[in-house]
């Protein structure tokens, strides 16, 4: 998977420090990162050949209607840093909402109204190694396409400073729906695992909500919490792994 890369070719990794609040945080990021942000706006021809021209139907007004409502009630400081991300890299906030809320707004696109061959399915894979001795969670980051030079790493801390995460980030969206970790001793990975139809609930919490909320578990009995806890949209592959105790668990969620 490409990246936004410096001049020596490696991943771009931005320390916002503290921010004070969502908000905060997402404008730090924006800015940071608002070249290769409205890069990949340009350049994801899912956005542009899906995704934007099915949010100006009919059909589309309740669902993001309902996608906003419960994921900004739910997670209100996580849906100020969208609009933060939003206002910080001066790309509309319907297309930030768009790519953040892509797994959870596709299949409700009328196949009829699109020739285009869908968003594969195959996004990630992982290899986990457990022994007495280490756990080890290795990741294949193999997205879309468009996010191809669209990448970066967030590094961010609490406003009280008790605690940090970094995160591999796709620009434009919530860190992380990839992987990342915290000083909480808490890291984990995410692979897609695509429903069939009649399991998708319509404007349910989405994904990038509920990683970004993996992001600022506290143990690996919270990270579980946070996953189970609610009524998510699609399904996926959650890997969590505890620095502290060399223990990986995964679950289908």
């Amino acid at each position: 998977m490409g990246s936004a890369a410096g001049a020596t070719g490696e991943l771009d990794v931005f320390d916002a420090g503290r921010c004070c609040g969502g908000y905060a945080l997402g404008v730090a990021v924006g800015r940071r990162f608002g070249e290769v942000i409205r890069s990949r706006m340009s350049r994801d021809l899912v956005l542009r050949q899906q995704l934007l021209p099915f949010a100006s139907t009919a059909q589309a007004e309740p669902l993001l209607a309902a996608l906003r409502a419960a994921n900004s009630a739910r997670y209100p400081q996580y849906w100020d840093e969208l609009v933060g991300t939003a206002d910080g890299s001066g790309v509309p906030l319907l297309h930030i909402m768009l790519v953040n809320f892509r797994k959870e707004i596709l299949p409700f696109i009328p196949k009829e109204d699109h020739d285009r061959e869908e968003e594969a399915d195959d996004d990630c894979s992982d290899v986990l190694v457990v022994s007495e001795s280490m756990a080890i969670a290795a990741h294949n980051e193999d997205a879309n396409v468009a996010l191809l030079g669209h990448t970066y790493v967030v590094k961010a801390t609490s406003p009280d400073g008790s605690s940090s995460f970094t995160a591999y980030t796709y620009a434009g969206e919530l860190p992380s729906c990839a992987f990342g970790f915290n000083s909480n001793g808490v890291a984990f990975t995410l692979d897609s695992v695509p429903p069939v139809h009649g399991e998708i609930v319509a404007g349910a919490i989405a994904r990038n909500f509920v990683s970004r909320d993996l992001l600022e578990a506290r143990s690996l009995d919270d990270a579980m919490h946070v996953t189970t806890d609610i009524m998510h949209t699609t399904h996926f592959i959650l890997i969590t792994a505890s620095f502290s105790s060399n223990i990986i668990e995964w679950q289908i969620n």
